[in-house]
């Protein structure tokens, strides 16, 4: 049996605890608070509730493991980036749930649209890039100038467009380059050149 001071007694639950089931309190005589941990924790959650505002459900863990609030899983600690200053040493985000977050995010501010219309754009194209017609369309193509979203693009037709300057004659002269009908420029003064018309 265990000494009498080594145990309280929890004046919500009515059980006898190990003193170590307490938090401590210096206004208290004994320097514990009157609840135990687990009725502390009850309480508090009550008293948010009743004052109308969102509380996090409570989770029993397996050690080793977390419970994400975002995709609503239990997964182990492995898939948390750390954090000195939280209680538990972890981020608030999983790692593939932050990466998720900060993709919707980039779509929203850079370009205005939310995955659900990037998906919808690619499902129109037939997953395809617009322009190769061979690589799968991932990268969103938009006008440099007024920030319209033009279509969905592989890696390289993007990033093509944007090396010629989103320049339209640019790019005819690039097809007629590849066609054999280069454009060669004639030199009229010094630093001045001639394009055919």
């Amino acid at each position: 049996m265990e000494n009498e001071e080594d145990v309280k007694c929890c004046s919500r639950c009515g059980e006898h605890r190990p003193r170590a089931a307490f938090a401590r309190n210096k206004s208290m005589r004994d320097g514990l608070q009157a609840y135990c941990r687990e009725c502390a924790a009850a309480y508090h959650q009550e008293r948010q509730v009743a004052r109308g505002r969102n509380v996090r459900p409570r989770v029993r863990l397996p050690e080793g493991h977390k419970y994400c609030r975002t995709c609503d899983q239990i997964k182990p600690h492995s898939e948390w980036s750390r954090n000195r200053t939280a209680s538990d040493g972890l981020a608030t985000l999983r790692k593939a749930c932050k990466a998720a977050e900060g993709r919707a995010g980039h779509l929203k501010r850079q370009y205005g649209i939310t995955e659900a219309e990037r998906d919808e754009m690619v499902a129109s194209q037939m997953g395809l890039c617009v322009i190769c017609l061979k690589a799968p369309a991932v990268h969103v193509d938009h006008c440099h100038n007024t920030g319209k979203v033009r279509g969905v693009l592989c890696f390289n037709c993007n990033s093509a467009i944007g090396k010629l300057g989103d320049d339209p004659d640019a790019v005819r002269r690039a097809a007629a380059y590849l066609e054999g009908n280069s454009w060669k420029p004639t030199l009229v003064a010094p630093g001045v050149y001639q394009l055919p018309s």
